[in-house]
C-alpha cells in the first residue's frame, strides 16, 4: 500500500545514513528465505551470555566469523565448538551496495569487503542495551538491514551511552549504514512496534537484524 507521507533518506550524524525501504518486498521476501537457510548453516540461533552473567535477549547466529562478547573466532567458542559457517558471497555484494548507496560514492562501495555478518533475532520481549561495536580491527562501516516489525534504533553519540541520542524508526527493508566518524557510535534497540510487520515477506512477527561487517582480522594459515 502506498504510503501518505514518503520517507526520505536522511543523514542522522556525520556518516550514519538511513535510506528508507531500501529493499522492496520481493527482495526482502528473498532475504529471509536466505536468513533461515543460513541460520541452518551456522548450526541454529543462540543468546550469547555476557562475561558478567547476563544473557542477551536477542538471540543470534553468525556468518563467517563467531562473534561473542567482546570478539571473534573461527569456531563457536562460546558453544559446541563447531567451525563457524561461511560468509555468504551474496552478502558481500548486498554490503557493497548498501554502502555505495549510502554515500552516494561507488568507490567506497567497492572497496568495501565485508567478512563477517551476524543474523540478529528479536522476539516480542528482545531487546539491545546501548554499546558500541568496537571488536572489529578495521574502521570500515556496519551495514544494517531490518526485516519484520518495525523497531526503535536509538542512535547515540561516540563518548558516553548517554544523550544525546536521536530516536530512528527502522521499518522493514530499510537500511542503516554507520561509518566515518559515527563508526564507534553507541547505539540500541529499546522496542519494538507490534504489529508492524507485513506476513507477506515470511515473518509474521519478530524482527531480523542483519549486519554485515569487515573486521579487518586474518585468517590464520
Amino acid at each position: 500500500m502506498p504510503r501518505l507521507i514518503p520517507r526520505d533518506r536522511i543523514e542522522v550524524s556525520p556518516g550514519a545514513v538511513h535510506l528508507p525501504g531500501w529493499l522492496d518486498l520481493e527482495a526482502q521476501r528473498k532475504l529471509v528465505i536466505s536468513c533461515r537457510e543460513w541460520i541452518t548453516q551456522a548450526g541454529g540461533m543462540h543468546a550469547p551470555r555476557m562475561p558478567t552473567g547476563g544473557v542477551m535477549s536477542v538471540e543470534m547466529a553468525c556468518l563467517g566469523w563467531h562473534w561473542f562478547p567482546y570478539g571473534y573466532s573461527l569456531t563457536v567458542d562460546d558453544g559446541d565448538g563447531r567451525k563457524v559457517a561461511p560468509f555468504p558471497d551474496e552478502l558481500g555484494e548486498i554490503g557493497r551496495r548498501a554502502v555505495a548507496d549510502a554515500y552516494r560514492d561507488p568507490d567506497a562501495g567497492s572497496a568495501y569487503r565485508p567478512d563477517v555478518a551476524l543474523i540478529n533475532w528479536y522476539d516480542a520481549d528482545a531487546r539491545m542495551g546501548m554499546h558500541a561495536d568496537r571488536d572489529e580491527r578495521s574502521a570500515e562501516p556496519v551495514v544494517s538491514l531490518s526485516l519484520g516489525e518495525t523497531c526503535v534504533f536509538r542512535f547515540g553519540n561516540t563518548s558516553t551511552r548517554n544523550r544525546p541520542w536521536i530516536d530512528v524508526e527502522l521499518e522493514s527493508g530499510d537500511l542503516f549504514v554507520f561509518g566515518g566518524r559515527s563508526r564507534l557510535a553507541y547505539h540500541a534497540v529499546p522496542k519494538l512496534l507490534h504489529g508492524t510487520g507485513d506476513p507477506a515477506i515470511g515473518i509474521s512477527g519478530g524482527r531480523y537484524n542483519l549486519t554485515i561487517r569487515q573486521t579487518g582480522l586474518a585468517v590464520p594459515g
